[in-house]
């Protein structure tokens, strides 16, 4: 997969997490900067390698997952999803996804490797093509969970996201006092996980009927291989202490 270079025109982003303010077009691509590495980001992938991501239960990382481009690429059927080696309690996460036409995948967090699939103990955050795809379930959603408001001009909710096959830029802060889902610079989501609300929407969602969803404090982070081509690059990681 070829990737496009970011638009010149793209809005300042803050970055709040310790990197300054940074035009992301200027942005170096799979490194840090400076101040991020005084801030404690580390990166989850280095442009290069798979490095620091395996299987779901197992010991190594399929060849379908490739570095195409400088990013971490679901290249080829039989994937599988994948985990990082470390686990995460508080952190914040930042990366870039490109998704192709039509296509689903998911970021998942606090996966244990207690189910069958990540996603049956770790709340997925929805990656989609808004336009094309086929879930009702949008991009950047925690699935069946939370949904941004409605957009009073549109009457949807609020949908920040870029059409397929180019970037968006998710920011995930996940705390036991807040978790929050950044689209793009727009605030989509906010909640606290494990409280009465989250527990009255999983006994609603077909989560509910899962016993450890949810229940995790601490995992893994979790790309999902959902069928379609997806890229992933900028994979950096912030623990909250």
């Amino acid at each position: 997969m070829k990737l496009t270079s970011l638009t010149v025109g793209c809005t300042l982003l803050l970055a709040l997490m310790g990197g300054g303010c940074l035009m992301a077009a200027d942005a170096p691509l799979n490194k840090l900067t400076p101040e991020e590495a005084q801030a404690g980001w580390k990166l989850l992938f280095d442009g290069e390698t798979t490095k620091g991501w395996r299987n779901y239960k197992q010991d190594k990382i399929s060849d379908g997952w490739q570095v195409v481009d400088g990013a971490l690429t679901r290249a080829a059927n039989g994937a599988g999803d994948i985990i990082t080696d470390d686990q995460y309690d508080a952190f914040e996460l930042s990366l870039e996804y490109k998704i192709s036409k039509g296509g689903n995948s998911g970021i998942m967090y606090h996966v244990t490797e207690e189910g069958a699939t990540p996603w049956q103990t770790g709340p997925e955050i929805q990656v989609q093509d808004n336009k094309d795809g086929h879930d009702p379930q949008l991009a950047g959603w925690l699935y069946q969970l939370y949904q941004p408001e409605i957009d009073k001009a549109t009457g949807k909710p609020i949908d920040a996201t870029k059409p397929a096959g180019e970037w968006n830029k998710l920011t995930i802060l996940i705390t036991p006092e807040k978790c929050v889902h950044t689209m793009n610079g727009v605030k989509y989501v906010e909640y606290v996980k494990g409280s009465k609300d989250w527990d009255q929407r999983v006994a609603k969602s077909k989560f509910g009927k899962m016993e450890r969803f949810g229940k995790p404090t601490k995992g893994y982070i979790s790309l999902q291989d959902h069928g379609n081509e997806v890229a992933y690059r900028n994979i950096k990681i912030r623990e909250v202490k």
